[in-house]
């Protein structure tokens, strides 16, 4: 999988560049087509962590060449990627700070802002030696067994609170509560004027709210309305006094219940509606390691890393004609597909 990973990489990166890298790495779909073609089925979670993983050794020791480094992974390994993107930016003279703030954010928005029944527990940072960014992220729900994976892209990036993602894989989920959508706007700028107040005043209103009659699908908990853990982080972002519900996010400690109980204030006393809009938005080529649809074709597999490598040293010597070949091939199949949908209409 790493050799294939790397072929695959080069040859994007050689053709297109890193920032296109980054572009199809943040589709969720062409993501998932990478993960069928290195041998993973549509349905597996472990497609996500392994094939990020595969990347990341993939890229190991040539991310000068590439113009891309890849940090973070699976559990106790994600809480490192401050560290390994701080090392990258000093080495190729980036803006640490940035970069490390949007890895936090990227991951407390899946976890706090965007509360979908899956916990996040995968985070995976690419970036590009010119400062640019993906990152690719996934949560299991406990209760389901099931995952799903969120997108993000630097490029376009104009807002991490208002609709961020690149793109979101997975089953979709009946009871969300969606922070980050565009019609949650009133209720984010409610949420930070809350939480600048001194904490008295929202502890108050969530005791009146035990008492209200809520619809069944809101996802506000009798746990989410009082205690002195609400209370405690509430008075860390009444001292803080954050200026947006970015910042919000970043406080110290402020979390899943925290954001539900602001939304539920911010609802219920300013009139500030919440979102609970879902919004979430696969191909075979060598087998699935399940033995689904069909057991991974090893011989085929060589095959494949064995034509692409020798793509890669060709183009080095400055044989393009079969980069050609691949491009044109490309071309005629979304000739073919572009012909096949207008048949269909």
């Amino acid at each position: 999988m790493v050799r294939l990973g790397r072929a695959i990489t080069q040859l994007i990166i050689a053709e297109y560049g890193s920032e296109e890298f980054l572009r199809r790495i943040s589709d969720p779909v062409w993501f998932q087509s990478l993960g069928c073609a290195l041998g993973f089925d549509w349905h597996s979670s472990g497609l996500t962590t392994t094939v990020c993983a595969a990347l990341k050794e993939a890229v190991k020791g040539d991310e000068e060449n590439l113009g891309l480094y890849v940090c973070g992974g699976k559990g106790a390994v994600s809480r490192n990627t401050p560290d390994e993107i701080r090392k990258f930016s000093d080495r190729f003279g980036l803006d640490a700070d940035r970069l490390v703030r949007a890895s936090r954010l990227t991951a407390k928005v899946d976890s706090a802002a965007l509360q979908d029944g899956f916990q996040v527990y995968q985070h995976v940072f690419f970036g590009t030696t010119i400062g640019t960014w993906a990152v690719v992220q996934q949560g299991m729900n406990p209760d389901t067994g099931w995952a799903r994976r969120y997108h993000w892209l630097s490029i376009g990036l104009d807002d991490f609170v208002n609709e961020p993602h690149a793109g979101i894989a997975g089953d979709r989920s009946d009871k969300v509560l969606n922070m980050v959508a565009r019609e949650a706007k009133d209720c984010r700028q409610a949420s930070v004027t809350l939480a600048t107040e001194h904490p008295s005043r929202v502890c108050r209103e969530l005791s009146h709210a035990r008492y209200l009659a809520l619809p069944e699908h809101h996802p506000i908990l009798g746990s989410d309305m009082a205690g002195r853990y609400l209370y405690k982080r509430l008075l860390a972002t009444y001292e803080q006094q954050p200026g947006d519900f970015a910042e919000l996010l970043l406080v110290p400690g402020v979390g899943p219940k925290t954001v539900r109980a602001l939304a539920l204030v911010a609802d219920i006393v300013l009139g500030a509606k919440p979102s609970f809009r879902d919004p979430t938005t696969y191909s075979f080529a060598h087998g699935g390691k399940d033995g689904y649809p069909y057991p991974v074709d090893k011989a085929g597999y060589d095959q494949t890393i064995a034509i692409l490598e020798k793509s890669i040293r060709q183009a080095k010597l400055g044989g393009q004609e079969k980069l050609e070949a691949l491009r044109r091939i490309e071309l005629f199949y979304k000739e073919k597909e572009t012909n096949d949908e207008r048949w269909i209409q």
